[in-house]
């Protein structure tokens, strides 16, 4: 099997502690370049991967050969434009979430995808862990009755870090665009569902950026709720509660850093079943899936058109939400 070539797009730290690794460990992919103008930052990539090249800059990166894919971890204002310039170099893309920063600009990358004849897509990596799978396959599949409600929650406290890109504007900052995406993407990916209408959102901003929101949501056969914040506790979870059952995610997000990724099904009667993943690593898994993609052409489980899909949700709650106050 000859491995899908990979190169990553910036020395950001969640690349070099995440996905980078996950490229160099997953099946079918060889993780042989990185772009960063500063040789310091790229220590740490060629401690685990002493063979990789070190580009000084993007755009001797994609036009390296020798890659046949790129990773984009950059801050949220610049994927789409290196994203279309990835794929006009001839390169498959995955980019960080979120992707875009509003729905309509998914035009662009999906008319970059299909003109280029490659695989573009978001770095969703939650959709391809076996506890999404699993809780997708309960749910549509009658195992809580009918479907009434689903309520996620995802939190953090960032509030010291000033220069963190989540909380600056001009980077793409907030709490929304940052883990929303999750507690948006997950209910949509496990219902099948998008929202009809967004009744309530309550935004709080600090320095131009979304930093708690409290949403309400209506979906054809089940009503929402979730709670995001870059200034709250660490916790994060997602219920699915039909008539007959609640399933349970307690892990859902950061899946084996937060906490083990567990799944509970409750049908009542004391009848509780649990499933534990305490192996999975969904970034491999997405990478993994990804090279499959490219070298098979078969289906990519998350395809530009299901994120368009979160971020039409993302426009909703900020427009139900009103402007920065």
């Amino acid at each position: 099997m000859t491995p899908i070539r990979w190169g990553v797009l910036g020395a950001a730290n969640f690349a070099k502690e995440h996905m980078a690794p996950a490229i160099h460990a997953a099946k079918g992919a060889e993780l042989v370049a990185l772009a960063t103008s500063d040789r310091a930052k790229a220590q740490g990539f060629l401690d685990f991967a002493p063979a990789m090249r070190v580009h000084d800059s993007y755009d001797a990166l994609l036009a390296d050969p020798d890659i046949d894919a790129v990773y984009v971890p950059l801050p949220n204002h610049l994927h789409v434009e290196w994203t279309i310039k990835a794929l006009e170099a001839g390169k498959h893309v995955l980019c960080e979430k979120p992707i875009a920063l509003r729905a309509d600009q998914f035009d662009a990358l999906i008319a970059a995808r299909d003109k280029a004849g490659l695989l573009a897509a978001e770095a969703f990596m939650i959709v391809h862990h076996p506890q999404f799978i699993r809780a997708r396959e309960l749910v549509q599949g009658g195992a809580i009755g009918r479907l009434c409600h689903v309520d996620a929650t995802f939190t953090y406290n960032n509030v010291g870090a000033v220069q963190n890109i989540r909380n600056r504007p001009e980077t793409g900052g907030g709490g929304l665009p940052d883990i929303g995406v999750y507690t948006f993407g997950s209910a949509r990916f496990v219902t099948g569902q998008d929202p009809v209408a967004v009744p309530y959102a309550s935004l709080t901003y600090e320095n131009g950026v979304d930093v708690i929101a409290r949403i309400a949501a209506d979906f054809p056969d089940f009503t929402y709720s979730a709670l995001v914040s870059m200034r709250m506790q660490p916790r994060q979870q997602i219920t699915f509660h039909g008539d007959t059952g609640v399933l349970r995610l307690t892990c859902p997000y950061n899946a084996n850093l937060f906490d083990v990724a567990e799944l509970t099904l409750d049908t009542g009667a004391h009848t509780v079943v649990s499933e534990r993943w305490p192996a999975a690593n969904h970034y491999i898994l997405q990478v993994e899936k990804f090279c499959k993609s490219v070298r098979d052409g078969v289906a990519y489980p998350c395809p530009l058109e299901f994120s368009r899909g979160t971020q039409e949700m993302m426009d909703m709650v900020f427009a139900a939400g009103g402007p920065d106050n």
